[in-house]
């Protein structure tokens, strides 16, 4: 730097200094100065074609990495458009810095080019939101909003950096507060091991706190020595390799567990809407539940519960784990398993004729073929719910969903960054048609980064999932029908490869081809629409 550094030099050098080397960012006038310094101080700049599809990728690389994801776009539209990824990855628990360029801060509320309030808006779709008002403060600014990420439950800061100040100038920079993650030490488990211990029906489910505490080691021993069932959901899939899913929308083996468990411990996951909100649909209503999490206020947030701990997940496991086995409940254990393998029946014997490709099929004979064992990035929609269903979460890392703000579209810059964060195992990204035009322009930014992402979309010719409801709870559809759009000439268009699918005999020659060609390469699947489980358990909850 310059004795005199500028914003964005003071920018450059702290976001370094934070561990930061990888921008995700679409250039604007706001930017161009940061961009500069970025660039010739080396960092890595993966520039995108929406600004959404920039604060998605930054979540997703963050969700892969454990890292923060910094996210760089303009400001005015620029910064509109990031909210939704803002959004999205604040309801993820993602530890995202989403920055916006703005005006020059002499010119605030004078009606300029491009001026709103971004802060204002930034605030409610983030864990701080923060105006930068001078260069000096850039570094106290990142290094709060590093804070900020890390405290309790994981989240985004936003910044919004006026151009001048990245441009102007200063001698006297505040320095960077002490940027450290911060976990909540495990208070004791000697109550929670108890109750566990003298259950007669336990379960354990575990969810995303698992992942970010980076807890595979501790859990799998954890269950060794306890002989206690387990069940995962959103970034613990995958963490023990095909566990059973704790989705009760999709395993229906998991809901006569979970309404005759006595004893349910939960790991860091939320009592939310994935688990019915704690009512009696789904967890028995005199069950004992044991909720470990490192943010207090989800305690008894939807339904008593016996016992809340605070504490990160890892130091609770290795804290938990006992040291002499117990004997394993073997009835117990047995009933669960005859559970899962009705489900698993249930779905393989789906009726699937018709004209055009059933999702069960599909998913069938893609899990019989895949010539390798890809990473999963989800979408969402029936044709998505199926897989979901029928695919196994074999890879920590490896399950990557779009979250609680369900935003339609993001599997494809989230993938882009699951590629990126692993480049040396294959990635597989399911989408439908619908949701794949939302970032489509993101084809262009994995055949320029060479990111060889296998992208399959159900071609439904339509939002299927809202036909399958508008059509059973109205008996007609409304602004649900899209056209059969060849994707796949779409995606060469943008330099990729890709081909269509119309039955299942052609399913394991295209993703032979498709991984073989380490390109960007999307296979178009002509399906029928099928009313996914997931749907049919919305339906079924709308008619409790």
């Amino acid at each position: 730097m310059t004795d005199m550094p500028s914003g964005a030099e003071l920018f450059v050098e702290t976001t370094l200094g934070l561990g930061i080397d990888r921008y995700f960012t679409l250039v604007g006038d706001h930017l161009n100065d940061v961009l500069s310094v970025a660039e010739k101080r080396g960092v890595e700049i993966i520039h995108m074609r929406h600004e959404a599809a920039v604060v998605h990728a930054a979540d997703a690389w963050s969700r892969m990495t454990r890292k923060p994801g910094l996210a760089l776009v303009t400001g005015g539209p620029g910064h509109t458009n990031a909210l939704t990824g803002m959004a999205t990855a604040n309801a993820n628990g993602s530890p995202v810095i989403a920055v916006s360029g703005a005006p020059g801060a002499d010119m605030r509320h004078r009606i300029v080019f491009q001026d709103v309030d971004q802060v204002g808006m930034a605030a409610p779709a983030c864990k701080f939101a923060h105006l930068v008002a001078t260069p000096a403060q850039v570094p106290f600014a990142l290094g709060r909003a590093f804070n900020e990420c890390f405290h309790g439950r994981y989240g985004v800061s936003h910044l919004s950096i006026p151009v001048s100040v990245f441009t102007g100038k200063t001698d006297a920079p505040l320095r960077v507060p002490r940027a450290d993650r911060t976990s909540a030490a495990c208070e004791s488990p000697a109550r929670a091991m108890e109750l566990l211990r003298k259950a007669e029906k336990p379960v354990v489910i575990g969810g995303s706190g698992v992942w970010w505490s980076d807890a595979g080691i501790a859990l799998k021993k954890f269950l060794k020595q306890t002989a206690l069932p387990y069940f995962d959901v959103t970034m613990a899939r995958g963490v023990i390799a095909n566990a059973p899913y704790a989705d009760p929308a999709l395993n229906r083996g998991c809901v006569p567990a979970f309404q005759e468990a006595d004893v349910i411990l939960v790991i860091g996951k939320r009592i939310d809407y994935r688990l019915a909100m704690g009512g009696p649909r789904l967890l028995n209503k005199n069950a004992k539940i044991i909720q470990v999490d490192v943010h207090a206020p989800e305690f008894g947030n939807t339904r008593d519960i016996e016992l809340g701990v605070l504490s990160d997940a890892r130091l609770f496991l290795e804290a938990a784990t006992p040291a002499k086995a117990w004997e394993p409940r073997k009835a117990w254990l047995k009933q669960l398993a005859v559970w899962r393998k009705t489900w698993i029946k249930e779905l393989e014997t789906v009726e699937v004729s018709g004209p055009l490709l059933h999702p069960a099929a599909f998913y069938a004979e893609m899990r019989r073929t895949l010539p390798v064992s890809p990473l999963l990035s989800w979408d969402g929609g029936d044709f998505i719910h199926w897989g979901r269903a029928m695919m196994p979460a074999l890879h920590p890392g490896g399950w990557l969903r779009l979250g609680p703000m369900a935003t339609i579209g993001a599997a494809l810059p989230n993938a882009m960054s699951q590629q990126m964060a692993r480049p040396k195992q294959p990635v597989m990204m399911l989408t439908g048609d619908g949701s794949l035009g939302f970032y489509i322009a993101e084809l262009d930014t994995l055949v320029r980064y060479g990111v060889p992402v296998v992208i399959v979309v159900g071609n439904d010719g339509g939002w299927g999932l809202e036909r399958e409801l508008q059509g059973a709870t109205q008996g007609t559809t409304t602004a649900c029908e899209l056209r059969r759009t060849r994707y796949d000439i779409v995606c060469q268009g943008f330099g990729g490869g890709g081909e269509t699918i119309d039955t299942v005999e052609q399913v394991g020659p295209a993703l032979q081809r498709a991984f073989a060609s380490k390109l960007p390469y999307l296979l178009n699947v002509n399906i029928q629409g099928a009313r996914s489980p997931f749907t049919r358990w919305q339906l079924e909850g709308k008619k409790a």
